[in-house]
């Protein structure tokens, strides 16, 4: 098995909710919910730098889909990174994070790292980073 990660899913609890807070208060674009038509088939995808997808998927759909049953929502045992390619840019990611809706978890700040990072929940309390790294090349065309 190659190491590769090519679609991450997050579970939520209202689809519709999510999708907003992501193509309209964080502007990401998407086609919008797709598979409707399908028992459990609602989503949404959104296409990410580097050939890497979201996806958004009901819990309910997903557990049913993985046979496993819905359990209680546990956001600090996964967190997803959002690098950027200054501080002033971690601080603007955050400000369009919490217009959107987002819960600020932590404010923006100095690490002990070096860097400076602050997090933040979406809707259905995904944990997020965004995060400066001195040391962290950004791909050519990345966002600042």
């Amino acid at each position: 098995m190659r190491a590769r990660i090519t679609l991450i899913t997050l579970g939520v609890d209202d689809l519709e909710r999510a999708l907003a807070f992501y193509r309209d208060g964080l502007g990401w674009r998407t086609e919008g919910i797709v598979g409707q038509q399908f028992e459990h088939g609602a989503v949404v995808f959104f296409e990410l730098e580097g050939g890497l997808r979201l996806a958004l998927w009901p819990r309910a759909s997903l557990a049913h889909d993985c046979g496993l049953p819905v359990g209680p929502r546990s956001p600090g045992e996964f967190c997803l990174a959002h690098n950027v390619g200054s501080r002033l840019a971690v601080d603007e990611a955050m400000t369009q994070a919490a217009r959107a809706g987002a819960t600020i978890v932590k404010p923006a700040g100095e690490t002990f790292w070096g860097g400076y990072a602050g997090y933040f929940q979406d809707p259905d309390r995904h944990l997020w980073e965004v995060a400066w790294n001195p040391d962290l090349q950004l791909p050519e065309g990345a966002a600042p």
